[in-house]
Parts: structure tokens; C-alpha cells; sequence
């Protein structure tokens, strides 16, 4: 029995070193970089997760890839741009404003705008033709007596 409990915790403590990526860096100022790049970085499968907390395959390229250019000495921005270029905005959370997501932002807000311009004409134009006047009052009068004979008929 000792045997069996010995074999399973070490069969156990194995998988916890196999779940863990274990990165070597030559500084701190590294590790930092590359912990900042990984939680700024989107894994392109994975819709709305960090590269460092995706488990995707390709997450863990761009990691390793990641890695290659921090210890290559490129900065911070030097990455993002590879990235970027790389994969397109969608890779980076914090993509720069282009004609396109100016579209997207605004188009919205002036239809919105639009709409309720819109409603508010309509409701004047209507408010005018429903004004109620004396001559209205007669023709009522006219066609409910014409009304009234029609039926004594």
C-alpha cells in the first residue's frame, strides 16, 4: 500500500511541473517586459483572453515568440508592432484609432442622432394638422344630423 501511495503522489507532482511554463531570462527587466507584453497581447483564437492566460497552441507560440524578442533586447513597442503586423489589430487590446473604427464609433451615435430628429419633426408636422378649429366642429355637426336622418330613414 505504501508502494501504491508513493507511485500516485509522484505520478501526481508530475503533472503539476508538466501544466507550468517555466520561462529563463537573463534579468528582471526582461521577465517584467515580457509579463506586460503576454497580459497586453490577445491570442488570436481565443476571443476576449491574453496570450498568457490562454491555453491555445498558438497562444503559446506567440509566447515563445514573445520570449524570442524580449531577450533579443527589442523593446516594448518593437513587439506590439511585430505583433501587430503580424496578426492585424485584433492582436493588441488597445488598437489605434483609423478611419474604419472612427466608422464604427460614430455611425452609431449619428444614427441614433438621426432617429430622433426624425421623431421630433414628425411629431410637430402632426401636432399642426391636429388642430381642431370651428369649421371642423360644423362639418361634425353637418355629418352627424346626415347621420341621424339616415338612420330615421
Amino acid at each position: 500500500m505504501r508502494l501504491f501511495l508513493l507511485t500516485l503522489s509522484f505520478f501526481i507532482s508530475m503533472a503539476v511541473y508538466a501544466e507550468q511554463d517555466l520561462y529563463q531570462f537573463d534579468n528582471n527587466q526582461q521577465a517584467v517586459r515580457f509579463e506586460e507584453l503576454t497580459k497586453e497581447l490577445r491570442c488570436p483564437k481565443c476571443q476576449n483572453q491574453n496570450i498568457a492566460d490562454s491555453d491555445a497552441i498558438v497562444a503559446k507560440d506567440l509566447r515563445d515568440k514573445v520570449l524570442a524578442l524580449v531577450k533579443e533586447g527589442k523593446t516594448k513597442d518593437e513587439v506590439i508592432d511585430y505583433m501587430i503586423d503580424r496578426y492585424g489589430y485584433f492582436v493588441h487590446y488597445d488598437p489605434p484609432v483609423t478611419p474604419a473604427t472612427l466608422v464604427l464609433w460614430v455611425l452609431p451615435v449619428l444614427i441614433v442622432i438621426l432617429g430622433f430628429g426624425f421623431i421630433v419633426i414628425r411629431q410637430r408636422k402632426a401636432s399642426v394638422k391636429q388642430t381642431w378649429n370651428s369649421d371642423d366642429e360644423a362639418k361634425l355637426a353637418k355629418l352627424i344630423a346626415e347621420n341621424k336622418r339616415q338612420e330615421q330613414n
